[in-house]
């Protein structure tokens, strides 16, 4: 797990879902009347406690391990994060009608039942929670880490003292070219169509190599166009593009893996 994976929105839905659980121990009414003892929080109703506040948790649960795991697993072939906002969303809507309806069917007789201070901050919290899922999804500043892009460093010399090049470093590139890593190709200078580093025949004609950090963790597709990710990119570590596909580029990880980056909003360039 990577914590520096978490953005902006997932720091709101992490903070609403630990407002929602202390929500669930307060009081569910406002009692008054002749007499109310032993008001009971959402623990004592069981579909109050499911539909909003354990409903609310699990969803920042599941939006958070979406980003947390390298590969987040699928469920019915939909995604964790996607659960996750459908369940932060329908606990929004479950705390609206019980804020507005706190006895529900339940005839109280003398009693006047308002909502507690638990139904409240729930709704707040609940509230909260949808808004963050569903900009964490939609909105930019929200799809920014929550803990800063750490810069990309150079990886040790396994000699000692201060790395003089090699894979993940761009001070090991000459001008305009980088330093060649295990299983590069030669650059072909010169040579009328002739293959860019490691890239493919019909790629992008002008294209230089250049080494690249990404702002986040970024998952690197197979290069046939297949859906599952054959690796991710971690940030503040280089990585090379030796290709490039439209907005899209054809990058190299560590242990020679090539693929696809679609994302590459907010890279820095080496």
């Amino acid at each position: 797990m990577n914590i520096r994976s978490l953005t902006r929105g997932d720091g709101v839905v992490i903070g609403a879902a630990v407002l929602l659980f202390i929500a669930s121990f307060l009081d569910t009414f406002d009692c008054a009347g002749t007499r109310c003892d032993d008001v009971p929080n959402a623990w004592d109703n069981g579909a109050l406690l499911l539909g909003v506040y354990l409903a609310g948790v699990i969803g920042a649960a599941l939006i958070a391990l979406s980003h947390l795991l390298p590969r987040a697993p699928k469920v019915l072939g939909i995604e964790l994060g996607q659960i996750g906002v459908i369940a932060a969303v329908f606990a929004a809507w479950t705390a609206l009608g019980a804020i507005f309806d706190p006895s529900g069917s339940f005839d109280m007789g003398e009693f006047s039942l308002d909502a507690g201070t638990g139904l409240i901050l729930g709704l707040i919290a609940a509230l909260l929670l949808a808004a963050g899922a569903l900009c964490g999804q939609l909105v930019p500043a929200f799809k920014a880490p929550l803990l800063g892009t750490p810069s990309p460093v150079a990886p040790p010399s396994p000699y000692g003292g201060h790395p003089q090049g090699g894979y993940g470093y761009p001070g090991a590139q000459a001008p305009g070219q980088p330093q060649p890593y295990p299983g590069a190709q030669p650059a072909q200078q010169g040579v009328p169509g002739a293959t860019p580093p490691g890239g493919t025949p019909g790629g992008a004609p002008d294209f230089a190599p250049f080494w690249f950090a990404v702002p986040v963790a970024r998952p690197l597709y197979p290069e046939d166009g297949s859906p599952t990710p054959i690796a991710e990119l971690a940030p503040g570590t280089w990585y090379l593009a030796v290709d490039q596909r439209g907005q899209a580029l054809v990058a190299q990880t560590q242990d020679g893996r090539r693929g696809v980056l679609q994302d590459t909003t907010g890279i820095q360039r080496g």
